[in-house]
């Protein structure tokens, strides 16, 4: 008992001991009351007319059942432990990912937007100070073709944000000229197909299969050395399901540290309540596939 009061006391500066405190004091407590009103021995008389029902293999039973479900408690626990530290590593490559692309857009507001607006306001100065038409006019040439450039400038950035495609094509469309843009930049065969009603599904739905078909044609660049691509989207009145396949140099799937790509992936997957999973061997190419509710139920964090 004293062993326990310490750890009762120490439960301050190692919380995981309070548990294990009530653990061993339940145990000790039932052994002194099983010890004072001898409940074995009680038991016992009462087993011996129900042994034709066997039930005093009971306690075996439950003894297998305890150590049982303490193995499960375990497995579960080993899972969490894994998908925790996955997170973390994700939420630390989006957070240097976010600050990388700050940086960009900043630099490029600076240097470039800058330089525009810089240039408007001297010509709209310059036309203000002048009495000669001719040179107004030139002036305010030149302004417009610093405001067209700026125009541009901000559409770049939108596109950066935000596919424009999928606003202006529509999801199937956006798909055909991803993979035909990609095929032209790359040299690699790239093949799509779609089946099914994919109209309408909306904004959530559209972003995610447009988001990882770009990661999975980059990931084939980068690492696949592929010589063809095959695109699949397909919809029914259930779900939506996107696969990508290449016949590259494959990879590992069981890896313990997988790519950014991937787990970004998975996440975009869980946010509408999808799954995401990767087929791949070394030397046997690779095949993702993504499957989405059509209705999808958006979590909190996601919207």
């Amino acid at each position: 008992m004293r062993a326990v009061w310490r750890l009762l006391r120490s439960r301050a500066s190692f919380p995981g001991r309070w548990d294990l405190a009530w653990v061993l004091g339940g145990t000790v407590l039932t052994f002194v009351l099983s010890s004072a009103f001898e409940v074995r021995e009680r038991l016992a008389a009462i087993l011996e007319h129900a042994e034709a029902w066997q039930v005093d293999e009971v306690p075996l039973t439950l003894m297998a059942l305890s150590l049982g479900l303490a193995w499960y408690a375990r497995r579960r626990q080993q899972e969490a432990a894994r998908l925790l530290a996955q997170n973390r590593e994700l939420a630390q490559e989006l957070i240097a990912l976010q600050d990388s692309e700050r940086l960009a857009l900043a630099r490029e507001l600076h240097d470039e937007f800058g330089q525009h607006c810089t240039a408007i306001r001297i010509e709209a100065t310059y036309i203000q100070r002048s009495s000669s038409l001719e040179q107004i006019g030139e002036a305010a040439r030149r302004a417009a073709a610093s405001a067209e450039l700026l125009q541009e400038g901000v559409r770049r950035l939108v596109r950066r944000l935000r596919p424009a495609e999928l606003d202006q094509l529509g999801l199937v469309a956006a798909m055909e000229s991803l993979c035909e843009a990609w095929a032209t930049r790359s040299g690699v065969p790239c093949q799509f197909h779609s089946q099914g009603d994919l109209h309408e599904r909306g904004e959530a739905i559209d972003t995610t299969i447009y988001r990882v078909t770009q990661e999975a044609l980059a990931n084939v660049v980068r690492h696949a050395n592929a010589t063809r691509v095959l695109i699949e989207l397909a919809a029914t009145s259930q779900c939506l399901s996107l696969s990508v396949e290449d016949d590259g140099r494959g990879f590992t799937v069981a890896s313990p540290r997988r790519g950014f790509g991937l787990l970004g992936a998975t996440e975009r997957a869980a946010a509408l309540g999808g799954s995401f999973e990767a087929d791949s061997a070394p030397g046997a190419g690779t095949r993702i596939r993504m499957r989405l509710p059509a209705a999808p139920q958006v979590r909190a964090e996601a919207a």
